[in-house]
């Protein structure tokens, strides 16, 4: 996938960096785990530190010092995620901010323009990610409503004369015609990618598999597909069988703050007592940084007195299995001996 800061090979996992920072990592570390693309947020980055302030740095990545390629989030997840605080609309979302309780405004053209603003290689169109439960009525309306705003989202990005791709998101939450209705009219408008969004608010793991299985084969093969903040390492695992190109979620980062690690031979939970004096790696066969130098024992400890080097450190690792999962997943689709039962935990 060529993009104006670099190309990334696919299936890509993207770390999260939501308010323009991946939580833990500096920049250098993120790139020696094997990251290419992270992802930010249009909505809250317009909120703080605002957009002007990244404009004067030429964009978001000299402001965070991130010279790779980034995806920004439109902000429509957060009518989900800030429900309480939206009013929505045909035109747009009046919203009151989480940070100062001020009134504020969102619509298609200005999502378009603060990413244009971001600087970033890939947008989002603005959309509505609907709550669930909910009922075949308003999941219909609310699908509708997202196909709308995603063409005033085209043309604004085409009036702007915009050199980043725009990736359009099928909704129509665990409907399979509603997803049907909006892919198709989706890719009437010949994007150059498409997401699968509203997945992971509630539904369970059969209706969501369900949904991507009725979906993603359906997608447009030659272009990119990207499954948006479901991203545990068996969804992965099961999503890139169905041909999805592009991943993203907090999973890895919050996991690791919370003491919970990724390895090939299952998770390890570093707060239980069993590690206290255990002078192995949290992997022997991993390369990262964490594991090339600190034991168990060492990254026990850290948890336990809240030192924030023991989120670094493990954030590092945590990202590098999962960076780590998808060269591995990289290498056998290229072999054409990619096999999901691999890859199991």
């Amino acid at each position: 996938l060529p993009l104006k800061h670099g190309l990334v090979e696919t299936p890509a996992f993207m770390p999260v960096g939501t308010y323009g920072a991946v939580k833990g990592m500096p920049p250098a570390m993120l790139h020696e785990s094997g990251a290419r693309i992270i992802l930010a947020n249009a909505w809250h980055l317009m909120l703080r530190p605002g957009v002007k302030l990244i404009e004067d740095y030429g964009g978001l990545h000299a402001f965070m010092a991130w010279n790779g390629p980034i995806l920004s989030d439109s902000g429509g997840y957060q009518l989900f995620s800030l429900a309480a605080a939206c009013s929505v609309s045909e035109e747009g979302v009046a919203f009151r901010s989480p940070i100062d309780g001020s009134q504020s405004w969102m619509d298609a053209e200005r999502s378009v323009r603060v990413q244009h603003a971001l600087g970033s290689d890939i947008m989002m169109v603005f959309d509505e990610c609907p709550p669930y439960p909910i009922s075949y009525e308003r999941a219909r309306s609310s699908m509708r409503r997202s196909l709308r705003w995603a063409r005033r989202s085209r043309a604004e990005h085409q009036r702007i004369g915009s050199s980043s791709l725009l990736f359009a998101i099928v909704q129509g939450s665990v409907y399979p015609e509603l997803r049907a209705e909006s892919l198709s009219q989706l890719t009437q408008l010949d994007f150059p990618g498409y997401a699968v969004g509203g997945l992971a608010v509630g539904e369970s793991q059969q209706q969501r598999n369900e949904t991507l299985q009725a979906t993603v084969p359906s997608l447009p093969d030659d272009k990119p597909r990207y499954l948006m903040g479901l991203g545990r390492p068996e969804d992965i695992v099961q999503a890139v069988a169905l041909g999805v190109d592009l991943f993203d979620c907090v999973i890895p980062s919050r996991h690791a703050r919370n003491g919970f690690i990724y390895t090939r031979q299952g998770p390890l939970r570093l707060r239980n007592a069993a590690y206290r004096a255990d002078k192995r790696p949290i992997d022997e066969h991993c390369a990262c940084y964490t594991c090339r130098h600190f034991t168990r024992a060492y990254l026990h400890y850290l948890d336990k007195i809240r030192e924030p080097l023991g989120v670094l450190l493990n954030t590092a690792h945590n990202l590098h299995y999962y960076l780590d999962l998808m060269a591995r997943i990289r290498a056998a689709v290229l072999a054409d001996a990619f096999d999901p039962e691999r890859f199991r935990l």
